[in-house]
């Protein structure tokens, strides 16, 4: 009211009193006139508005108002809401009210927030004499910003978890998901390569007999029939009991066998290659 009073240049005698005082000194004519702010309900303003003598100030320029000072809204009480029967107030009444904001810290936990918001949601969003349901709390900045936490609540709720669970709860799993998400994603790549490094591990013990077995064969192969069949034979022997020693889980088991199974063929191929040799 003093920024009201100082933009239209009127200057009075202003007096600090709580509504009810005020009230009664209005009625009583000790003073011309009152500002407050209150709801429709209050019952100071029920009182007033039925008082004999006293009427409500239209404010003919409203728009003007709310265009300079952003922190106030227009609202508008028509003729006969206060009282139909007496048609109180006797035509529609113009007013200006002050907007209302919740503001918190910036450090403020933003479980709280989500809160406060949810309490103000359940208090304020019913239909009332000045406003329709749903329409407020409203996502307006007046003179601070938004949270970030009220941006996301106005866009799509409260958190998914508080709907299914109780508050305490419904948080801690939202900081185990803060945790264990950003872990998961660090670690599935290890996860993912964990199996392929141990099924290396496994085949790179069993890689060298084989590959050692294609030696012989192949030194088979370029002697023909003047290979050493003593030698060989030996280290057919040493390579089986190689295989033989090999300490493999079982899903790597058949590996060796097959293995084994080569060295019996490379035994048998030997074998006959000795009977085909001229005595």
């Amino acid at each position: 009211m003093l920024q009201l009073f100082e933009k239209n240049k009127i200057v009075a005698e202003l007096l600090g009193l709580t509504p009810d005082v005020a009230a009664e000194k209005l009625i009583a004519g000790d003073i011309d006139g009152m500002f407050m702010v209150a709801t429709w309900d209050s019952p100071v303003v029920q009182q007033l508005i039925m008082a004999q003598g006293i009427e409500l100030r239209s404010f003919p320029r409203a728009d003007a108002y709310i265009q300079l000072f952003p922190f106030l809204n227009k609202v508008v009480l028509h003729e006969g809401v206060a009282d139909l029967a007496t048609n109180r107030p006797p035509s529609d009444v113009v007013l200006v009210a002050p907007k209302a904001s919740l503001a918190v810290r910036t450090n403020l936990h933003p479980a709280i927030q989500y809160l406060l918001l949810g309490a103000a949601v359940e208090i304020h969003s019913g239909p009332g004499l000045f406003r329709k349901a749903g329409q407020f709390p409203a996502a307006e900045a007046i003179d601070i910003p938004l949270s970030d936490e009220a941006q996301r609540y106005y866009k799509s709720g409260q958190p998914f978890l508080h709907n299914y669970l109780p508050f305490w709860i419904a948080e801690l799993v939202a900081r185990v998901f803060i945790v264990f998400v950003p872990v998961a994603l660090l670690l599935y790549p290890l996860f993912k390569l964990l199996p392929r490094t141990y099924d290396w591990i496994m085949r790179s013990k069993i890689t060298p007999l084989y590959n050692e077995l294609r030696s012989i064969e192949r030194e088979m192969d370029a002697q023909g029939s003047g290979h050493a069949a003593d030698a060989i034979v030996a280290r057919l022997d040493q390579l089986n009991q190689r295989a033989t020693r090999l300490r493999l889980p079982t899903s790597y088991a058949s590996a060796v066998y097959m293995l084994r199974s080569y060295i019996d063929l490379v035994r048998q191929r030997l074998a006959m290659s000795a009977d085909r040799k001229p005595h």
